[in-house]
């Protein structure tokens, strides 16, 4: 009897060490606290960025599509992201030992539950005012021109999407009424100077005045370049102009030089941009012949040779399967072929020059915030 005693004692206490382990397994299991901050950041530093950006590029491809149809451009800016995350977990956990088998034995339960919550709240701001149309009707300072292709953007495409005239020659003008043809020369002389900085013999260089105003002078090196560079920048001289002996050239904005050492350029703003583009949209020829669309310059009947495009858009009736960017409207899609890397480079460019126009006009405006689900 003391030997099947001494055995029964031994069986209970390893069942409760068993139920006490396994509570503890479970509690370990279910209350284990670690941080969920640190993990979202990788993840949702992308996934906003990206949607920001194809969200982006989508809104300025539509306003370009709708300036065609004379639908006024609206712009609104993701103003803040707050990203909300709780995570609750509840436990609980029970058990019974008793004296003998025939009550049923020893027992253990635990469980437990967890919510996992993500509220990102997303506000979004008009991008209206006195100040921001401002800013995308006034030309652009010739000086940022310049320094965008010092930085190492192509000047022949720099120059041909923002400048109208160029010491006095002018450039290719597409309009939602048609087109007209930039002078040769004017196209020569973008070429010309694409191969000069492709040479680096083009610099730019601030110089204060007498009136310790700042000037931006452009550099046409003579020195330590090659021949064929020599012959280039002296044509550049003839036909805009230049003194063929002077290496440096102030940067004015204007139509046409006072002289033989300025460089006279008429910026274009950026719905001036924005225009040109919506005037090359290849929109349905259905909507032109009802008068839904402006003819615009990829319609139009023009004489000579066929017009260079800043970007071109196409359409159809169905959702395209190889877009940089498309949007759907009036029945149709419009979009930008991705393998068509000229249209991207000016789409990309003219995101560019929106992001840096000032838009400090957004104080005071109305403000919408949105829970997302």
């Amino acid at each position: 009897m003391n030997d099947r005693a001494s055995a029964n004692t031994t069986i209970e206490t390893a069942s409760r060490q068993r139920l006490v382990t396994v509570l503890l397994l479970g509690a370990v299991a279910l209350s284990g606290c670690r941080s969920i901050g640190p993990q979202t950041i990788p993840r949702d530093r992308h996934n906003y960025s990206s949607a920001i950006s194809e969200s982006w590029k989508r809104q300025a491809l539509l306003n370009i599509v709708k300036l065609r149809y004379f639908d006024p451009p609206i712009f609104v800016d993701v103003g803040q992201i707050v990203a909300g995350y709780s995570l609750e977990k509840t436990l609980h956990a029970g058990g019974s030992l008793v004296e003998t088998d025939a009550l049923g034995g020893n027992s253990a339960t635990f469980g437990g539950a967890m919510k996992w919550t993500d509220r990102p709240t997303v506000t979004y701001t008009p991008l209206t005012g006195d100040r921001f149309v401002k800013a995308l009707m006034t030309p652009l300072p010739p000086e940022a021109v310049f320094s965008t292709i010092e930085s190492g953007w192509p000047a022949e495409a720099i120059l041909f999407a923002t400048v109208s005239r160029f010491n006095g020659l002018r450039n290719q003008e597409a309009s939602i009424a048609g087109l007209s043809h930039a002078d040769p020369r004017f196209l020569r002389a973008l070429h010309l100077l694409g191969r000069i900085q492709d040479a680096g013999a083009v610099s730019l260089r601030a110089v204060p005045d007498a009136q310790n105003r700042q000037t931006t002078v452009m550099v046409i090196r003579s020195r330590d370049i090659p021949e064929q560079t020599i012959a280039e920048s002296r044509e550049l001289r003839q036909l805009l102009g230049l003194s063929p002996d002077a290496t440096e050239f102030n940067l004015v904005s204007g139509a046409i030089a006072t002289g033989d050492r300025e460089l006279a350029i008429r910026t274009r703003s950026v719905m001036h941009i924005l225009g040109i583009m919506a005037a090359q949209v290849e929109v349905p020829v259905e909507d032109v012949a009802r008068g839904r669309a402006a003819p615009g310059a990829v319609q139009a009947e023009t004489e000579g040779p066929a017009p260079v495009r800043l970007a071109r858009i196409l359409s159809s009736k169905t959702k395209p399967d190889n877009a940089y960017v498309a949007v759907e409207y009036r029945d149709h899609w419009f979009w930008i072929d991705d393998d068509d890397l000229k249209s991207k480079r000016s789409f990309a460019f003219m995101m560019m020059l929106f992001t840096l126009t000032d838009s400090g006009g957004k104080q005071g405006l109305p403000v919408l915030t949105i829970p997302a689900q």
